[in-house]
Formats: C-alpha cells, sequence, structure tokens
C-alpha cells in the first residue's frame, strides 16, 4: 500500500539530524515540521525570513503574520528569529543550510530535478529552489512515484525545465525510497512501502537504479 503524504514526510524527518539546520519546499515537505526527531534539535529555515519555525498551528493557535514561504500559516519557537530576504538567501548561498526537502514533479536517474514548472501552465516563478538546490549541502526530493495518469516521475532524463543538475541525493516516494552514495553513482533502492515489492517498482520507474538492499 502506498504511503500517505503524511507518511512521507515522516520519511522524509527520519534523515534529520541534531544541530542541522533545514529548508523545507512547498507541498508535502512542509509536513515534515510535525514529525522532526524528539531527540533531534532541528532549525527549520524559511526563504521569507523565518529560523526557527514550529509546528502547523491549530485553528485557536493561527497568526497570520506567521507565514512561510508557502504562504501557509505557521508557528514560532521560543528561539524564533527574523530576517529579509537578502540575509536569508545569504544563508542558502553561502551553504549555510544542512539539507532541503523539495518537492518534484521529475526526478532523472542521474541526480537532475525538475519541480518548479509545466511549459504553457501558468506558474509564480522558481521561488528560492534554484538557489535552494545549488546551496544546500544536501538535497531530499519527495513526489508521488507515478503522475496521475499512470506515468513514472523517476525517469531516465527529465522532460521538465530543470531546477538544477545532479543535486538530489535522496529520492523519497509514496512507494520507495532511493538513495545515492554520492554525486555521480546511480541511486540504489533502499526501502519499499507496505506491499511493494521491487520488481513493481521497477515496473512503474524508468530510471535505472541498484538492486534492492532491504
Amino acid at each position: 500500500m502506498p504511503w500517505t503524504r503524511d507518511e512521507m514526510a515522516a520519511r522524509a524527518a527520519r534523515e534529520l539530524r541534531d544541530g542541522y539546520y533545514v529548508n523545507l519546499g512547498i507541498g508535502i515537505p512542509t509536513l515534515v515540521a510535525n514529525h522532526i526527531p524528539d531527540d533531534a534539535h532541528v532549525t527549520l529555515q524559511s526563504e521569507n525570513g523565518m529560523l526557527g519555525i514550529g509546528p502547523f498551528p491549530f485553528a485557536d493557535e493561527v497568526d497570520a503574520d506567521l507565514v512561510n514561504a508557502g504562504k501557509q500559516t505557521v508557528s514560532e519557537l521560543p528561539h524564533s528569529s527574523y530576517f529579509d530576504s537578502a540575509e536569508s538567501f545569504a544563508m542558502i548561498r553561502g551553504g549555510h543550510i544542512d539539507v532541503a526537502i523539495l518537492g518534484a514533479m521529475e526526478v532523472a536517474e542521474n541526480g537532475d530535478l525538475a519541480n518548479w514548472t509545466v511549459p504553457g501552465k501558468m506558474v509564480k516563478g522558481i521561488g528560492g529552489a534554484m538557489d535552494l538546490v545549488a546551496g544546500v549541502r544536501r538535497v531530499i526530493a519527495v513526489m508521488d512515484h507515478c503522475s496521475k495518469n499512470g506515468a513514472p516521475k523517476f525517469v531516465s532524463r527529465c522532460t521538465l525545465p530543470l531546477t538544477g543538475p545532479n543535486i538530489v541525493d535522496m529520492l523519497i516516494t509514496d512507494r520507495a525510497v532511493f538513495d545515492r552514495p554520492a554525486p555521480g553513482q546511480p541511486y540504489v533502492l533502499i526501502e519499499l512501502a507496505p506491499g511493494e515489492t521491487e520488481a513493481e517498482i521497477r515496473s512503474h520507474t524508468w530510471a535505472q537504479f541498484g538492486d534492492y538492499l532491504g
């Protein structure tokens, strides 16, 4: 049975370690904030100028002035701090963010990421994604394994405009988890959602990857 969006976010949160500074992209990645390990002091950064983001607030706790880069209301923590976009992107471009967890439209077997536009459709723009993939130390992509029409999204080569080349270190889909030991090396299948098999994953994937290590 495929993982739910919340379960995918929880799986991504397992990759976070004590002391990490982390940026969460729009969509499924924002749910990671609700699954930070209890034994890890993780600081979430948002490119619109907030460091130290708490979980999503309950209805009676919403402060309309506190939003993340996706315009969702968030909560603050005792150590939260605020700054302008220049300082925010200086953190990102300066290599001070350990991990970015981003949504994806396509990921290629060589680590290319496409996550910001579909030609012919209206979009707001690439936002901070291009800076994130170039500046952070590790990129984790989270997406459905297949599109709504059933086409694989883990592909041999991206057909959509790239956000960045050769930058996805780990890919988490609703059906499996793939990891790259190092840039330039092939992905390895390291985890399957309940009920999935390696054969089924290969039949719904256009990318080449190493044998299942489970």
